[in-house]
């Protein structure tokens, strides 16, 4: 497949998958254009919840460092804060406290401060990174209001050759805008015929970014730090068991609100971070069994953060805790697929000074049960249905105990019309209780006593079209959130019931194949309301904001095997005139740019050559996913988020051993 995955060949159909041309490198290296008839894919029922795939290859060309770099090709995934740590992912508008996040099956709950983002990955342990928009399947997981998000890790498979018993990979880069860097290695290798094994190291420096006007950006400096180990068993009986461990770290002087610029109320203090993460899977599927497929996942994750505001209360912590588990089967009969299970995730949140860490604290539990059904009727139409069932409980910090019960059903249609052509259609509905807040929101907080649970629906029509080396796709979507549950911007912190969500809008995407040629294209077009009234992160934290217009374009040629060049592009339309309950605010347009050089200098992946130049004009702009800005209202000075960071020239070298 060509290294440079275009987005028009991320989607998805919701039960079938349509490939136009599959290009290995070697047969771009011919003179000759291949075209393979569509193949329609049922075996793999869990990637059809699946809407876009992110490649490692892709994070690789673009030398992805955080979050934004990770999903800058995905027209319905916004990025706001240009900080790592105050990032924050918007899926169709809805925030990701709205979506079910997953590192290798292990739940992301909890919050620590409503200033920073509450995701955090290394892009340099990803295979690929799975979007679910908008509420879908019964596997989707508990809460998946607004979709899901499913990080998948490397496995040590995936590094060794065939035949080949140990490895190393040691990579180099640099980043021009922060005077930065990043080294990681990574050992990989067999302990037995059965057993594999891989350790990866990865450390970062990185000083104060400039803007696209040549600016210095305070408090901008980070300094991460990773350490990553997965062993993996191939078990007799057909079994494979997986033990991952993630430690990682992130420190720097931030502003006391990371998501805001430096001000005369924004001062810098030190603001460190640090989440560990152990991950047990197992699962077995004999190949003489249909009606066994199962798998399991427990999981345990701690994540802190410290900030020292020196010169008033000193050093405050935040704590979260999530441990969990999940158990399911698949069992195929026929034509028929039938996966049903059992998750389970327990979340707990403390914050506190420094003579008492843990002095407040929330706790909550979560217990679903699933069944997802999926039946081939015809070789052209398949039909899915499911229903989920979710239990909460959660007790808060002023002794108060909510309990919310609910179910979730779900069904989708996919029919090949007439050949190439796939007509889809789906419904589905999402539930979810009132569960922990903010680790920083903690003291003097309050909930409620009626607060109810929120409940989400989705529908989605849309179709898939294949011809030779073209493809086209569309859908029309609408999501709402009934019961939103959020702190009122102005007043104590009070968590209730603040209104309905909204989110409407299409896609579009198209891509086309030439020989050594790809080229895609995609536009998205979304209004995320809040009863009516436009949603604004400043506003309504947690909940969603409003994005422009997005296009997304890609471009890659491969010169030869060794040497493919490409670019990306990501436009985003101005909106003028933001009604917000403070007063108006624009949101400037702006178009970005980016490149990549991708080179094996000896002819084989021994060596590897990368350069990226990210934002190549050197643009200065502020990202629609970021906070907007206010400061033209009065009294409102210092309320903008940071801007983007302007040219970044990447080099990146890789030797494998």
């Amino acid at each position: 497949m060509n290294n440079q995955t275009p987005r028009w060949k991320q989607r998805n159909a919701l039960f079938v998958a349509v490939a136009s041309l599959a290009a290995s490198p070697m047969a771009f290296a011919q003179t000759d254009t291949r075209s393979l008839e569509p193949i329609q894919v049922t075996a793999e029922r869990e990637a059809a919840g699946t809407d876009a795939v992110v490649t490692d290859q892709t994070l690789e060309n673009y030398q992805a460092d955080d979050l934004e770099d990770v999903f800058a090709g995905q027209p319905e995934v916004s990025v706001g804060g240009s900080l790592g740590i105050a990032q924050k992912v918007y899926v169709r508008g809805f925030e990701d406290p709205l979506l079910n996040v997953s590192i290798d099956g292990a739940g992301q709950g909890g919050s620590l401060f409503h200033h920073t983002g509450r995701l955090a990955i290394e892009p340099e342990l990803l295979k690929q990174v799975e979007v679910q928009t908008g509420a879908g399947r019964a596997t989707s997981g508990p809460g998946a209001l607004g979709g899901a998000i499913r990080f998948v890790t490397k496995d040590p498979e995936d590094l060794l050759r065939p035949g080949e018993q140990a490895g190393a990979l040691v990579k180099l880069g640099s980043f021009s805008n922060t005077d930065g860097y990043k080294v990681s290695s990574t050992l990989f290798g067999r302990l037995t015929d059965r057993w594999t094994a891989l350790v990866t190291l990865t450390q970062s420096d990185h000083e104060r970014f400039e803007d696209g006007d040549g600016n210095d950006v305070a408090g901008t400096e980070a300094r991460q730090q990773l350490g990553f180990a997965k062993l993996v068993g191939q078990l007799p009986g057909d079994q494979t068991l997986k033990l991952s461990h993630e430690v990682r770290k992130d420190e720097g002087e931030r502003p006391q609100r990371p998501q805001w610029i430096v001000s005369g109320f924004n001062a810098l203090y030190d603001l460190d971070g640090r989440r560990d993460t152990t991950t047990l899977n197992y699962g077995i599927r004999p190949s003489d069994r249909p009606l066994l497929d199962l798998g399991a996942t427990v999981y345990h994750s701690e994540s802190d953060i410290e900030q020292n505001v020196e010169d008033r209360w000193g050093r405050y912590f935040g704590f979260a805790r999530s441990i969990g588990g999940d158990l399911h089967n698949t069992s195929r009969l026929g034509d028929v697929a039938v996966t049903y299970g059992v998750d389970y995730r327990e979340d707990k949140v403390n914050a506190g000074y420094a003579d008492d860490r843990r002095a407040e604290e929330e706790t909550a539990d979560v217990t679903g049960v699933y069944l997802q059904n999926d039946w081939d009727v015809t070789r052209n139409l398949l039909l899915s249905a499911g229903v989920r069932y979710d239990r909460y409980q959660l007790d808060d910090n002023s002794d108060q105990r909510f309990e919310e019960e609910g179910v979730s059903p779900n069904a989708n249609v996919s029919w090949e019309a007439v050949d190439g052509l796939v007509l889809k259609a789906g419904y589905a509905e999402a539930f979810r209780g009132p569960t922990t807040h903010g680790a920083f929101k903690l003291e003097g907080s309050s909930n409620d006593p009626d607060l109810e649970a929120e409940e989400a629906r989705n529908t989605e029509i849309g179709f898939d079209y294949t011809y030779r080396n073209f493809f086209l796709s569309g859908e029309v979507y609408r999501s709402r959130i009934d019961n939103a549950i959020a702190d009122p911007l102005f007043g104590p912190i009070r968590y209730e019931n603040v209104g309905d969500l909204e989110s409407e809008g299409f896609l579009i995407s198209t891509g086309y194949e030439w020989q050594r040629l790809s080229a895609g294209l995609s536009f998205h077009q979304n209004d995320a309301e809040i009863d009516g009234e436009p949603l604004t992160v400043y506003e309504f934290n947690g909940l969603g904001n409003t994005i422009g217009d997005t296009w997304v374009a890609d471009l890659a040629y491969r010169w030869d095997r060794n040497l493919e060049f490409g670019w990306q592009g990501r436009f985003v339309q101005g909106i003028d005139d933001l009604e917000t309950s403070v007063g108006e605010i624009d949101k400037p347009g702006y178009g970005v740019h980016d490149l990549f050089v991708h080179w094996l200098p000896t002819g084989d992946d021994d060596l590897r050559l990368t350069v990226t130049v990210k934002n190549v004009g050197d643009k200065q702009y502020l990202d629609h996913a970021s906070n907007a800005d206010y400061q033209h209202l009065p009294d409102y000075e210092g309320i903008v988020g940071m801007p983007e960071p302007g040219r970044d020239v990447r080099v990146g070298l890789a030797m494998r051993f």
